[in-house]
């Protein structure tokens, strides 16, 4: 079987938890990391036994693939580069910070016959992958992903950041183009969006109601799906499903009963990886491509227009 040269650039939180993985996988030897931080990539290097660099374009020629862990508006330029080389790319969320800038990327990994792999990690998550396995029409969503405040991450706002993630999974499930956007958001530790609250109408009926912040006193990361057939609510923190579905008794009245639905503890991380990796080996598309996180942005992208067009109208008032 192949093996796999692997490098990761960016050795902060979510790098180190990219090498973590990658070391555990048989089929890959870690061959270079890099940084800006010098004390960081030399550290990285000493534990994984692999050489280190502080400019990305020196690990070209030296990896097969490689896992893009820096801040957003770096993505582009150093994924475009290892595209061009022909080198497969995993790139943390988002893809880019423009639609121009996912699209040539996207444009280029087809050119160059490369993996493009963007990391939804909750599209792995466990409860998440067991609420695929049901029939799911949704009418009504709700979700709620709150944190505490933490620097990492305050490059974007709390769309890109943080409400991003449940974009996808409700663009995934849903299936329906959008009908119209309504948004708010407020600064409040930065100079960024850190609270937003988005309703969406899609055009098959479906609503939307999201919130993210980045200024909670405590974590949650939930999202409830309301169907005809029942009611799903996924704690993608604790990685638990509770389905609840509508039955007919013997003698023909509804009724609501659990769905017995098995939800295995799965490291949602390690699962992205292994299907970065596998995708590499065998050449196939990964769970969320390019194109799949292409969605996503644009739907974000959306969301922040609408939140400054919002901003303005209120400041006339002011």
């Amino acid at each position: 079987m192949k093996n796999v040269r692997i490098g990761v650039i960016g050795i902060g939180h979510l790098g180190t938890y990219h090498l973590q993985k990658y070391e555990k996988i048989r089929e890959c030897t870690i061959k270079g990391v890099v940084d800006a931080d010098r004390t960081k990539m030399q550290e990285a290097a000493r534990r994984y036994g692999c050489d280190g660099f502080t400019d990305h374009r020196e690990l070209i020629g030296k990896v097969d693939a490689v896992s893009i862990a820096t801040p957003t508006l770096s993505h582009y330029d150093i994924a475009r580069d290892f595209l061009d080389a022909g080198v497969d790319v995993l790139v943390e969320k988002p893809l880019t910070s423009t639609l121009e800038e996912a699209d040539d990327l996207i444009a280029r990994a087809d050119m160059h016959k490369c993996i493009l792999q963007v990391g939804f990690v909750e599209r792995f998550n466990p409860a998440i992958v067991a609420l695929r396995k049901l029939s799911l029409h949704p009418l009504f969503i709700e979700s709620h992903r709150l944190h505490s405040f933490f620097n990492r991450g305050t490059d974007v706002d709390v769309i890109l950041d943080l409400m991003i993630h449940d974009i996808d999974i409700i663009l995934h499930f849903v299936k329906s183009p959008i009908h119209k956007i309504d948004a708010v958001g407020v600064s409040v530790l930065s100079d960024k969006v850190d609270i937003a609250n988005v309703r969406t109408v899609f055009e098959n009926g479906c609503v939307a109601n999201i919130t993210a912040s980045r200024i909670s006193t405590k974590k949650m990361q939930k999202i409830r799906f309301f169907a005809f057939d029942g009611y799903h609510s996924v704690d993608c923190a604790a990685r638990e499903l509770v389905s609840l579905g509508m039955n007919t008794s013997s003698d023909g009245r509804k009724e609501i009963g659990c769905n017995d639905v098995e939800v295995p503890q799965v490291d949602p991380l390690e699962a992205e990886i292994r299907d970065f990796i596998a995708s590499v080996i065998v050449g196939k598309q990964p769970l969320v491509s390019g194109r799949e996180a292409r969605k996503s942005l644009d739907m974000a992208l959306r969301i922040i227009r609408k939140i400054e067009e919002e901003r303005k109208i209120i400041g006339t008032f002011q």
